[in-house]
């Protein structure tokens, strides 16, 4: 005799009653609006807007039980596109955007992980406080503050992780724990820089810098003669003090002609010293429009919140990091614009106090380079751009996984080099034995040989 299983498939199980309120699913008014992410399309099963770390216990437990793919997204942009996924579950955090001064004096502040950095900005400003967090105000606060950081003023305060006092974090059983430099320091080790494997990240304390008002310049480049353009833009930015950051942006234009838009940041506001300090920098090539201006930091991350979740045209992106800009190095970058491989390039300059971080001290242990590169492109052109990151790969030296598509295992092994990679390996096996958090990054287990 037979009996008949009329239970539903797991990945139809209904999700519990504690979720239901807080689910945008299929056939929503406002699906469409929260299944995409800025550079990739999905389509969820749910998206479940967490209010607190119950619906995220919940949330994990319903994705566990009903064998569901599991993404965690904090809010902004997502450029990997790893904030979505297909008949899966996504864990919103968006709902999470607490902002609070904890203590004025030291700069001590607790910022939940849903916040995007433009608002962050905005309310610490009042405090004369800043956090040097990425370079534009949408980008989500959890996504970043679990990668490493790379902003606008990294290299006078380095990156955003090394600001990082405390993590409160909602582990694979449901469990809220808070980790310090005292309380799971092994956990606290990973969760700046490899924190996306190990947990939901709710919220952070950071230790502010006092930051008043910075001079900024936005100029456009002739870039034509790419490799030489590129040298000394990097000469240039290495030379300079550490008030000096410098974000570069080339792009192919009309003709096949590059052109270069670079956003350089000195931390001061007076003009004689920014004047000093930035003009070699923008004399790296034929300046085509240059706009300087004094303005509070936070005025350069306003964030917009406009629709975030539409698909864009660049949906591919590879990244490395580079000690130097040398000459070889500088030429190989020019060929991906110069061959079409790819229509966008981007470099921003490290260094200075983001390489004082012994690079034992955290799980990124990107500690000598100089420059962050990332290259773009189409969907259609993946095939083109990866060959071309092959040759271009004897030039770098790690790469930074929130601006890199690809999950492999060299990519895992460049984001993670050598007993980093291995003592994330045991430390998963301690907190996510079950590979829970593996939709960012897949960790090996620690008993998989090699």
């Amino acid at each position: 005799m037979h009996t008949i299983d009329s239970s539903p498939p797991a990945s139809r199980l209904p999700l519990p009653d504690s979720l239901a309120a807080v689910a945008i699913r299929p056939g929503h008014s406002d699906y469409d609006n929260v299944r995409h992410t800025y550079t990739r399309t999905g389509s969820p099963a749910a998206v479940i807007r967490v209010r607190d770390h119950e619906d995220i216990a919940a949330a994990l437990a319903h994705a566990r039980t009903a064998q569901l793919p599991l993404t965690v997204r904090s809010g902004g942009h997502g450029i990997s596109g790893r904030s979505t996924n297909d008949g899966g579950i996504v864990v919103d955090l968006s709902g999470l955007n607490a902002v609070q001064v904890l203590d004025a004096r030291s700069g001590l502040v607790r910022v939940e992980a849903g916040a995007r950095w433009g608002d962050v900005a905005a309310q610490l400003a009042p405090h004369g406080l800043a956090l040097s967090s990425g370079d534009t105000g949408d980008v989500g606060v959890g996504g970043l503050a679990t990668t490493g950081g790379i902003g606008l003023m990294s290299r006078l305060h380095g990156l955003t992780i090394d600001h990082m006092r405390a993590a409160e974090l909602v582990l694979a059983d449901g469990s809220l724990v808070r980790t310090d430099a005292e309380h799971d320091p092994d956990l606290f080790w990973a969760v700046r820089g490899a924190g996306a494997n190990f947990g939901v990240a709710t919220a952070f304390e950071f230790q502010a810098e006092p930051v008043g008002d910075v001079i900024a310049a936005v100029t456009t480049f002739d870039a034509g003669d790419t490799a030489a353009f590129l040298t000394r833009w990097g000469a240039a930015v290495e030379a300079a003090p550490r008030t000096v950051t410098s974000f570069l942006t080339l792009m192919s234009g009309p003709g096949g002609q590059s052109v270069a838009q670079a956003m350089t940041v000195h931390a001061g506001a007076d003009p004689e010293t920014a004047r000093e300090a930035l003009a070699p920098v923008l004399s790296a090539g034929p300046v085509l429009q240059n706009q300087a201006f004094v303005t509070p930091y936070h005025q350069l991350l306003p964030a917009t919140h406009a629709a975030q979740y539409a698909q864009q045209p660049l949906t591919v992106s590879r990244s490395g990091l580079l000690e130097h800009l040398t000459e070889p190095a500088a030429a190989a970058i020019a060929s991906v614009l110069v061959t079409g491989r790819a229509p966008m390039v981007q470099l921003r300059s490290v260094g200075g106090a983001v390489n004082d971080t012994p690079s034992t001290a955290t799980a990124y242990a990107h500690r000598t380079q100089n420059f962050s590169l990332m290259a773009a492109t189409v969907p259609t052109g993946r095939k083109n751009l990866d060959r071309y990151w092959e040759r271009l790969h004897p030039h770098l030296k790690g790469l930074y996984l929130s601006f890199e598509t690809g999950t492999g295992r060299q990519q895992l092994q460049d984001a993670f080099p050598g007993a980093v990679l291995d003592r994330l390996v045991l430390l998963k096996s301690r907190y996510d034995r079950d590979h829970v958090f593996d939709n960012n990054f897949a960790l090996p287990s620690a008993d998989l040989p090699g």
